[in-house]
């Protein structure tokens, strides 16, 4: 990564150079890092109020009665996975995480989730059918409500941020359909 921003900075400053306007190129970058701190800060704020709302939800057990609630849809994705077990809730909160838009923020909790499926694990080191199929809907990652997106347009004076909504829904659900019948359907040629 530190050689593509190395490139992209010294393709900045011949560009700036070609032009005679080397200057330019320094106030872009004061301008762009005074544009990223303003952002980051905004966004930190959305991120913070869904992960307190998501601690809150899993420290008065409402994320456990989620698990059992989602077992109907569950446990015919995840037959592999026993009831109880703390991946469940794991994958539960990272799902939860990202439906919300929080896709950095759901990062940790997918790791997590994988960490305990791989716990599950008779040959470790190779995903096993569970892994697969998490990571696929981890990777569609529908989006109930894309709240850093619309923070992004917020941010940037959209007239209407949330406009997004209902094409984002239709199109990770589409993705989310895909992922999980190709994973179903993949798993077949494997183990």
């Amino acid at each position: 990564m530190n050689a593509v921003f190395m490139l992209l900075l010294l393709g900045a400053l011949l560009a700036g150079a070609i032009h005679g306007d080397v200057r330019a190129v320094g106030q872009g970058a004061l301008d762009g890092a005074q544009q990223a701190v303003t952002l980051a800060i905004g966004l930190v704020g959305v991120l913070s109020l869904w992960l307190g709302l998501l601690k809150i939800a899993e420290r008065a057990g409402l994320i456990e009665k989620l698990a059992r609630a989602a077992r109907p849809i569950f446990r015919p994705l995840f037959s592999e996975v026993p009831d109880g077990h703390p991946a469940i809730s794991a994958m539960l909160l990272n799902i939860a995480a990202n439906a919300l838009g929080l896709g950095n923020a759901a990062t940790p909790l997918g790791i997590k989730a994988m960490e305990e499926l791989e716990k599950l694990n008779p040959e470790k080191g190779r995903a096993t059918n569970a892994q697969a199929l998490f990571l696929a809907i981890n990777t569609a990652s529908i989006q109930i409500v894309p709240t850093t997106v619309i923070a992004l347009r917020a941010s940037a004076h959209s007239s209407d941020p949330a406009v997004i909504l209902v094409p984002t829904l239709l199109a990770t659900g589409c993705a989310l359909v895909v992922a999980i019948v190709s994973a179903k359907l993949l798993e077949r040629f494997v183990r």
